[in-house]
């Protein structure tokens, strides 16, 4: 390896495509399920993409050895993590210290939104608003549409959808449950994180700084998880800038790579990077998987003619791997009323082979396994043409 005291990418070992594809499933648990709790990789992983709520039980029964999604369920119910706004201002499940810690970090990004909702804030004190809300919210949680209809009480002349986002982005909110519980349903309802979670001790979880994680734990931390990367790569998955500084604090501590077009890769000297020829098993995920979103450069997941095929519009499809790599979209139908079988449809971009069909297969039959109770319907598993699938 070349001496850390370099700074020209050109010097630093290359690792080709596929050689960063075993990187980045070793890291996300993909390449082989890890007898770890949901707790732990959760914690591992820095969270799960959670627009939806199905999505992070989907991800760890891709990655965890007989995963039961009434773990996670179990967690959620005993606020040992929950669902909040932090990477890439998006709804993610974290563990409570995560909560706690990854929300100021990523802060002046959250607050950025507000830019967007300035003329529908005119008059109104930001600081008085989130005061207010806090107030609210911490009384008892409020479903978004009461809290909404409180701010427009107090604040009449501001546009209500303009006060609700800023309540949002000013303060540490948390979907309290139902929400988010495995087979469960309930409307977003909101109360603050300290509140929630008991930072002042009440759950055992102690309060970070105001600060939040430092920078150069949350780099070492996404490396863990995601890397080898590059400074844009890390910018990318949580969507904050200027952190080329602390990558070069940390350049003595960190192994060094270039991929195939020179770009400067970090990571951890002791991290597992498997070879280029390590087998990669089919793996189904959910929608928003945070795999496809964390890299600026997603090629290493993400072959370049299939980067929109994951798209409908703004809404993510659920997709599979083949190879390590994105290979098509899949959905689940339950049967019509009285009918207790539902079907697995699972649409490729590009042919499969007859053994990578019933590897795909087989990975479906186990994923539905893990996320099926004993009175959940079976399943059959049929491929279908892309031109003719629909969501």
């Amino acid at each position: 390896m070349a001496s850390k005291t370099t700074t020209d990418p050109a010097s630093h070992p290359v690792l080709t495509t596929r050689a960063l594809n075993r990187a980045t499933l070793a890291r996300q648990l993909l390449l082989r399920r890890a007898a770890m709790s949901a707790k732990d990789a959760v914690t591992h992983l820095v969270g799960l993409q959670a627009q939806n709520v199905k999505p992070p039980y989907v991800q760890l029964a891709a990655r965890l050895r007989a995963f039961d999604p009434g773990e996670l369920s179990g967690l959620m119910a005993s606020r040992e993590v929950g669902r909040m706004v932090t990477l890439r201002s998006t709804i993610h499940t974290h563990t409570a210290e995560d909560c706690l810690a990854l929300r100021p970090f990523v802060q002046p990004l959250i607050e950025r939104e507000l830019r967007g909702f300035r003329d529908g804030l005119v008059g109104v004190d930001l600081d008085r608003l989130a005061a207010y809300s806090k107030e609210l919210v911490e009384e008892r949680p409020l479903p978004l549409k009461e809290l909404k209809a409180a701010l427009v009480e107090r604040w009449p002349a501001a546009d209500p959808l303009a006060l609700s986002v800023a309540a949002r982005c000013l303060l540490p909110l948390v979907q309290v449950t139902p929400r988010g519980l495995w087979g469960r349903s309930g409307q977003v309802t909101l109360t603050t994180a300290q509140k929630w979670f008991g930072a002042d001790g009440g759950n055992g979880v102690s309060a970070p700084t105001t600060a939040g994680i430092a920078p150069d734990a949350a780099v070492l931390r996404y490396l863990a998880a995601f890397g080898p990367a590059s400074v844009k790569d890390m910018q990318t998955w949580c969507r904050l800038t200027r952190l080329g500084p602390v990558f070069e604090r940390l350049r003595d501590r960190l192994a060094t790579f270039q991929d195939e077009y020179g770009v400067e890769l970090f990571d951890l000297p002791d991290a597992p990077r498997p070879g280029a020829s390590t087998p990669a098993p089919p793996r189904f995920l959910p929608e928003y998987d945070n795999l496809l979103l964390s890299h600026a450069d997603r090629t290493r997941v993400v072959p370049f003619e299939y980067r929109k095929l994951i798209w409908n519009g703004n809404q993510g499809y659920r997709t599979f791997l083949v190879d390590g790599f994105l290979a098509g979209i899949w959905r689940l139908e339950d049967g019509a009323e009285g009918d207790d079988h539902g079907t697995l449809t699972v649409q490729a971009f590009g042919a499969l082979t007859r053994a990578q069909r019933e590897a795909v297969a087989e990975e479906g039959e186990r994923m539905l396994g893990s996320l099926s109770s004993a009175t959940s319907p079976s399943y059959t598993v049929r491929f279908a043409d892309f031109a003719r699938f629909t969501v």
